[in-house]
């Protein structure tokens, strides 16, 4: 990222422990973010779609139960993520924001990559590349793609709000489009 996008999310960071929530923490937050992504990526993969009530909003959910049942079994496998599987991290941006009835949320948008070892083609469609990785000799040779995801996590601050985060918006770019 750029030192003013850097700075930028610093600040709103800043923000959020200034007037939201003093407690708040970048490092447990994004360890958090990680647990969530890594549970909801399994639960898209296996289609437990109701299990995710809780932690996706009603609209993402309603979007996600259309792309699900399309998709072919590969591309529905490589969804998945296991927590260590997940290479690296970052924030993406951070929104402070308030509604016409002053209704306080945050928002922040997580990266991620991670290693699957779904049976995906070289190119997939879109005739993006997919960065192959192989583990082992010749004889055990396991490969892997290293695959993005993207996933906003989002936080009513307004007193009386449930204290939760909830995800509000799912890409794995050229597997759930």
């Amino acid at each position: 990222t750029s030192p003013f996008a850097w700075l930028r999310i610093r600040f709103y960071y800043l923000l959020i422990r200034l007037y939201f929530d003093q407690e708040f923490s970048i490092e447990e937050f994004t360890r958090g973010a990680k647990q969530a992504f890594s549970v909801v990526s399994k639960l898209l993969s296996q289609r437990k779609l109701d299990l995710l009530d809780e932690l996706v909003s009603a609209e993402v959910l309603q979007v996600l139960k259309e792309k699900i049942s399309l998709l072919p079994d590969n591309h529905r496998d490589a969804l998945a993520a296991d927590i260590d599987a997940i290479m690296y991290s970052t924030e993406g941006d951070v929104r402070i924001y308030y509604d016409d009835d002053g209704i306080k949320f945050v928002s922040i948008l997580m990266r991620f990559w991670y290693l699957n070892g779904a049976n995906l083609p070289d190119e997939v469609p879109g005739e993006t590349k997919v960065f192959q990785i192989v583990f082992g000799d010749e004889s055990t040779k396991e490969k892997r793609h290293l695959l993005t995801a993207n996933y906003e996590f989002q936080r009513e601050f307004t007193e009386g709000a449930k204290p939760d985060w909830t995800i509000t918006r799912i890409e794995h770019p050229r597997l759930l489009e």
